[in-house]
């Protein structure tokens, strides 16, 4: 079963090259497919001899990873974002649970700080996963190319594609829930703080179920505020 990893990049010169040594193990499984969207720093010229794909695309995840899942040749596709790894038996486990009645999923989440408090985030994240059947950007979501076309694909919206993604897949089919933990960066919880950034999310959250524009929503995530005021 080939697999096609795809990872959408914005100037991430800084952590590429460590993201894509991790990688390798996987390419004699699949291909590695970087879609990046502009970058202004090294991030092409790192990511060049680590990847056997490399697309340029307009900004926005979901336009980005898009653009990879054109491009991929593999029967199973994995959208990995660039702070987040796998771990090192991940294609053998998703092969060995995809399905015909299974042939979407997603892994566990750790955090990179081992803190307590974000093993507890992490743990709370899976949990919530599990119960909704809903997957974030970060937990590599897994999904057969032909259900991916089929649902539609990301929904070209700035923010929060992926669980629109996932409540479309639903319908088709029950995730895949791996236990298997990917890691992910914690810097997402440290820029604006840990309950802020708790409380941030869960709010978009709510404020997407009632509607609301995912252009206002990808402004409010990426200042770290609630609202948007007069001035703004």
């Amino acid at each position: 079963m080939k697999f096609s990893i795809i990872s959408p990049v914005l100037n991430e010169a800084l952590g590429i090259e460590k993201f894509l040594s991790a990688l390798q193990i996987f390419r004699k499984h699949g291909e590695i497919i970087i879609v990046d969207a502009g970058s202004q720093d090294n991030t092409v010229t790192l990511a060049t001899p680590l990847a056997d794909i490399i697309i340029k695309s307009p900004r926005g995840r979901s336009k980005q990873m898009n653009a990879g899942a054109r491009a991929a040749s593999g029967k199973i596709l994995l959208f990995l974002h660039a702070d987040t790894y796998l771990p090192t038996d991940a294609l053998v486990l998703i092969e060995r649970e995809i399905s015909k009645n299974k042939q979407w999923g997603r892994f566990d989440i750790q955090l990179s700080d081992t803190h307590r408090i974000f093993r507890a985030i992490a743990q709370f994240m899976n949990w919530r996963s599990r119960l909704t059947g809903i997957s974030t950007g970060d937990q590599g979501l897994f999904i057969e190319k032909q259900l991916f076309n089929q649902a539609g694909q990301f929904p070209e919206i700035p923010l929060m594609e992926d669980i629109a993604i996932c409540k479309q897949l639903k319908l088709y089919n029950p995730p895949i829930c791996l236990k298997a933990k990917v890691t992910t960066s914690s810097r997402r919880w440290k820029q604006f703080g840990i309950t802020r950034t708790i409380l941030l999310m869960w709010w978009l959250r709510l404020l997407y179920f009632f509607g609301c524009n995912p252009e206002t929503l990808a402004q409010l995530y990426s200042r770290g505020i609630f609202w948007k005021t007069s001035s703004d």
